[in-house]
């Protein structure tokens, strides 16, 4: 069983997620963490039981960051454009401004370890979303916000390859999700 969080768990998490920014989450070796943490080898199993434990914890503590800046800008704002708005542009900024960015959003995608934490983050998003996207029009609003998940998730990338905000993209995607059209689901 893991210890509680206390200055040697801290250290490691920001060993992580300083290694994570650097060299990406391929990088996140047991020896590698300690190293930078200036720790034993043995100190990491004193806090995580193995790698997968300590990358789901890294990846669980980055988006609850990110979660955290997004529901305090949009709090007490109604569903609808301007929150989604309000929210959009934060969960951007929050992006931006936080290390780890590249490595969560991008190459979390592909590392077997966090498939099912990457998942559960969109589909959390993609609820949030959903009631924005119900108050502006969306019928089925559902399928609209995966893809507005996933459209918040690309600009963040660009942008963390331009340095900074990227107003051109950021309107596009405002843009399209504010003019709700009727989406013909086909029936299975």
């Amino acid at each position: 069983m893991a210890r509680p969080a206390g200055p040697g768990r801290r250290a490691l998490l920001d060993a992580g997620l300083s290694l994570a920014e650097e060299k990406g989450v391929g990088a996140l070796s047991i020896s590698a963490v300690t190293t930078t943490a200036g720790m034993a080898k043995g100190s990491f199993y004193q806090h995580f039981p193995d790698r997968h434990s300590y990358i789901v914890e890294l990846h669980r503590r980055y988006h609850d960051q990110l979660e955290s800046l997004m529901t305090s800008a949009i709090e007490g704002q109604p569903p609808g454009i301007e929150r989604l708005r309000t929210g959009f542009v934060a969960f951007l900024d929050a992006c931006l401004a936080t290390p780890g960015t590249k490595a969560f959003l991008a190459q979390a995608r592909s590392e077997t370890d966090l498939g099912e934490q990457v998942a559960e983050r969109n589909a959390m998003f993609a609820a949030l979303v959903r009631a924005d996207l119900e108050a502006i029009g969306w019928s089925p609003a559902a399928p609209v916000a995966v893809l507005a998940v996933a459209m918040a998730a690309d600009v963040s990338l660009q942008e963390l390859g331009a340095r900074g905000p990227r107003d051109d993209l950021r309107a596009a995607v405002l843009a399209i999700v504010a003019h709700p059209v009727d989406i013909a689901v086909p029936q299975s």
